[in-house]
């Protein structure tokens, strides 16, 4: 029973620390002179993926026999599935969630009497068609480097390793397309308004040194808490009756990928939705490269038949929200879609593990 308080006791800590973490992180993107795109996908992603990074390069480096190694691999596949299907799936539920809460309080208020939009909250797009070429974007910079990562988890040759390299350069070359255009193409909008920072909540402005005070303690809370949640579930797991390799594949992707989830949930809930998919687009390019060059580097990066499977899953998906992002037809509903091929894997996944 402490186990499952525990984990209740972490998830609340890292939604908590999530909300100090993307208060300070919008303020940091304004010191820093970043698009609000670019805080989205470089900033909040960089920020939270890179405690998960720092426990594949531990997994990888300090892993005694290549079991243990692959550990870290897992987690290089795990991360991309977990956002690609989960994240966005629960984005979309808030969505509509969110969508639902603002009609009935448009309906209860009488504004705009019998012109009120009882359209279904499901069925209006995610933006115009610039916002929908912005984030299908996203998801072709993705897809190909992804479909390298799998190809070369089922070849052997000597230089493999030394290609870990060039997924480092592709995130180099993402993060410094991502800074050029954030600036470029930053309209703003209804998120240019910052909230005030939690540490100096009287400040118009707040000093630095607290934006970025904030900023690195909220990351410090996020990542223990996250790690613990992660080791709860490995003890409550065997407990529900799931074997170890079920719980690593199934359930500890969605931990290690819950800050990123939260930051979307409280980024939707502040109206900022631009911010709440540019944040998953972006841990997904840091979760496609970094941890895959690492993994690369220090392993033989080969898979097995469950690692390929969560590979094939998530190549699907990402084609399933290109596709519709490039139609612009992604609305809340048919982004709560995407958390389907998460349940996709886990049925699939009964043959091949038994």
């Amino acid at each position: 029973m402490i186990h499952f308080v525990l984990l209740i006791v972490c998830a609340v800590a890292i939604y908590l620390s999530c909300e100090w973490f993307v208060n300070a992180v919008e303020w940091l993107g304004e010191r820093l002179n970043v698009g609000k795109m670019a805080v989205g996908t470089i900033l909040a992603a960089f920020g939270t993926a890179l405690p998960e990074s720092v426990v594949t390069l531990v997994a990888v480096t300090t892993g005694a026999t290549d079991e243990a190694k692959n550990i870290g691999v897992g987690a290089a596949m795990g991360g991309p599935l977990a956002l690609a299907t989960v994240a966005y799936g629960v984005t979309g539920a808030m969505l509509l969630l969110k969508r639902r809460k603002d009609r009935a309080a448009a309906v209860l208020a009488g504004a705009g009497g019998p012109s009120v939009d009882v359209s279904p909250p499901g069925g209006e797009a995610l933006g115009d068609a610039k916002d929908m070429k912005r984030l299908a974007k996203d998801q072709k910079w993705f897809l190909p480097i992804f479909i390298v990562k799998v190809a070369l988890g089922l070849v052997a040759f000597a230089f493999k390793p030394a290609l870990g390299v060039l997924f480092f350069a592709a995130y180099a070359v993402y993060f410094w397309r991502e800074i050029r255009s954030s600036r470029a193409d930053d309209t703003g909008g209804d998120e240019e308004e910052l909230e005030p920072l939690k540490l100096q909540p009287k400040a118009a402005s707040p000093a630095t040194w607290a934006v970025v005070g904030q900023t690195l303690a909220a990351l410090v809370v996020i990542f223990f808490a996250a790690h613990f949640f992660v080791k709860q579930l490995d003890v409550i797991g065997p407990m529900l009756g799931l074997s170890a390799t079920v719980t690593a594949l199934l359930l500890s992707p969605i931990a290690t990928e819950l800050p990123e989830i939260m930051n979307a949930v409280i980024w939707v809930r502040q109206g900022k939705t631009r911010l709440a998919l540019a944040n998953i687009s972006g841990a997904m390019m840091i979760q496609a490269t970094v941890p895959s060059g690492i993994g690369l580097i220090f392993t033989r990066w080969h898979f097995d038949g469950a690692l390929l499977w969560s590979g094939l899953i998530t190549m699907a998906a990402i084609v399933y929200l290109l596709l519709t992002m490039r139609a612009h037809k992604l609305t809340p509903a048919r982004l709560g879609v995407a958390v389907g091929f998460y349940v996709v894997f886990a049925v699939g996944l009964i043959p091949i593990l038994s």
